[in-house]
């Protein structure tokens, strides 16, 4: 068993989105730092295979029966994950880390679209916790509730997945 690597930093929160962009700055940090010193072949290969088990991650979890994110989300991300193991062989078979920028600038942009997601989620939360109560889903929000969790979508007889939402009282 491989042991545990050392990080130079750690997630600090533990929403998922904020994990997986950590995951993905590192990733990149490390393609980088491994790319700057082009005599250590084992930092640039481990660093290759980091990123690539963290997309095996990321391609796993969009299979998931119990994956919440639209079709078309999984596409996509299941296509840029495939283009992300080309040419991730790619620098395994040649280990020039002059060629990382692809790798690199596609970790980059999950991860910065991951924390402007975050982002505006909170400043939403924000918003509405901050406007007067016009609709039935602000009111838990302003009383400190979280929201009831999501069901995952359950099939329609006839249709498309319907979409059900927990229902909480309080009284």
């Amino acid at each position: 068993m491989k042991p545990t690597p050392k990080y130079a930093s750690k997630p600090t929160s533990d929403d998922p989105r904020d994990v997986e962009a950590w995951a993905l700055a590192e990733a990149a940090r490390r393609l980088i730092d491994a790319g700057r010193n082009p005599g250590n072949t084992e930092a640039l290969q481990a660093a290759l295979q980091l990123n690539q088990r963290l997309w095996t991650i990321f391609q796993a979890a969009m299979t998931e029966d119990d994956c919440q994110h639209p079709p078309e989300v999984r596409t996509n991300i299941a296509a840029l994950s495939l283009l992300v193991d080309r040419e991730t062989i790619a620098r395994l078979v040649d280990l020039d880390g002059t060629k990382l920028d692809t790798l690199v600038s596609i970790n980059r942009q999950v991860a910065s679209g991951l924390t402007a997601q975050r982002e505006a989620l909170l400043a939403a939360q924000q918003a509405g916790a901050a406007a007067p109560a016009q609709a039935p889903q602000a009111a838990p929000a302003q009383a400190g509730m979280p929201r009831p969790p999501v069901a995952p979508p359950t099939a329609a007889p006839d249709g498309p997945p319907v979409h059900r939402e927990g229902l909480r009282i309080s009284i």
